[in-house]
């Protein structure tokens, strides 16, 4: 299981999915704040579950792909 980021860009009120994957919620939410900061388009954004695999984590200085063999980003 991970968290994905879903965001609304437009007057659609559509949910898109951004393709990264997180290991827990807070480092996905941290993600969404970055992208909502970077990304002037982004109307709305919530977290969601996904049975995708982990690909990516979250640290000071940013977004990080995921390696196996590190237990914490």
């Amino acid at each position: 299981m991970s968290w994905k980021v879903e965001v609304v860009v437009d007057d659609s009120g559509e949910w898109e999915g951004d393709p990264l994957r997180f290991r827990t919620e807070q480092e996905a939410l941290a993600y969404a704040r970055d992208l909502e900061f970077r990304w002037s388009a982004v109307r709305d954004k919530r977290v969601v579950k996904s049975d995708d695999p982990v690909d990516h984590g979250w640290a000071k200085r940013g977004v990080q792909a995921a390696t196996t063999a590190s237990s914490k980003s």
